[in-house]
């Protein structure tokens, strides 16, 4: 039952990343990481989560900012979607994030959520949501999967007790940059291929991450081996503003005398994951960017969909969506 009200806890601001892995170490499973707020207070005032310490990390400057580095860029977990969406260097070498940052939200919300919190959310399956006892919330069901439920946002791939989808529409983005993920914890820090930072109901159904209670997501790493590549990138979505993707599509390609040379695609909306589509890249190396291949590259993005009651649809999305990406429409 949504009480709209929150449950006293710890307020925490650290201003050093030390401090703030000392907290998380301190409360574990107790504590909440906090960046810009817009998913962590519907939790609390639904009293769906009940931390005991909400550890604010806004105030570390380390997390925050864009950094060119010698191979690529480096981008703190704290920096802004606006900031992403509107900074030079972005732009100009990795167009394809600035243009998902662009799309998450509303202005206010891109204004004050950070790229590390789009990554990191939560699925957004009401059933879970509303606090039902599903697979993913600790019981024994998945409400999604019913004949007669509402289920046309929900996955066509991958589901394994859970039908929900990794909401996010940057992390489409960052999976087709092969971007890397910097973790720090009490024990030291780890990179991680943003392709395995996401995590399937198969291997834990309780995350969508592979970050642990004590871990702190505090960078993401841009290599420069896609930079000023063909990008694209599309949301579909019930509104423009302020809703979430059915289905949206990432790449960045290497296209030279119109031959596909090598090209890097994921989807989101579709799946627990953003889907990374290995086998369309497989298809389309090699290939010339025409109508032919785009078409061929599509009907191989689908194979294997299992749709759910109302969400077929997402199969003739997923395609054409993909087809438009590869022929770089």
């Amino acid at each position: 039952m949504i009480t709209d009200m929150m449950t006293p806890f710890e307020l925490y601001q650290p201003s050093r990343v030390d401090d703030a892995l000392a907290l998380l170490n301190r409360y574990d499973k107790d504590a909440w990481k906090l960046a810009g707020g817009n998913d962590s207070f519907d939790w609390f005032k639904d009293r769906i989560k009940r931390p005991r310490a909400v550890i604010d990390l806004n105030g570390i400057a380390e997390l925050k900012g864009v950094r060119e580095t010698a191979d690529g860029i480096e981008i703190g977990a704290l920096t802004t979607l606006a900031e992403i969406a509107r900074n030079p260097l972005v732009r100009q070498k990795y167009g394809l994030l600035a243009d998902a940052a662009r799309k998450v939200g509303s202005p206010q919300i891109r204004n004050s959520g950070t790229l590390g919190g789009n990554v990191a959310q939560d699925t957004r399956c009401w059933y879970y949501r509303d606090g039902l006892p599903c697979h993913r919330a600790g019981g024994n069901t998945c409400y999604a999967s019913r004949p007669t439920s509402m289920n046309r946002e929900h996955a066509i791939f991958g589901a394994n007790r859970c039908m929900a989808v990794n909401a996010s529409d940057t992390a489409p983005a960052l999976v087709a940059l092969e971007a890397k993920m910097v973790i720090r914890n009490p024990q030291g820090e780890r990179v991680v291929e943003a392709k395995d930072f996401f995590i399937g109901p198969s291997v834990d159904i309780t995350r969508m991450t592979i970050l642990t209670p004590k871990d702190l997501l505090s960078a993401i790493r841009i290599p420069s081996k896609f930079a000023n590549a063909q990008f694209y990138f599309e949301k579909v979505s019930d509104r423009e503003a302020f809703d979430f993707a059915l289905v949206n599509v990432a790449s960045a390609t290497i296209v030279k005398g119109g031959v596909i040379e090598q090209s890097s695609i994921a989807c989101g909306g579709v799946e627990s994951v953003p889907r990374h589509l290995k086998v369309v890249e497989d298809v389309a190396r090699g290939e010339r960017q025409n109508d032919a291949t785009a078409k061929l590259v599509g009907q191989a993005a689908v194979r294997g969909a299992a749709p759910l009651n109302y969400n077929q649809f997402k199969i003739v999305l997923m395609q054409n969506l993909v087809a438009r990406a590869i022929r770089g429409a």
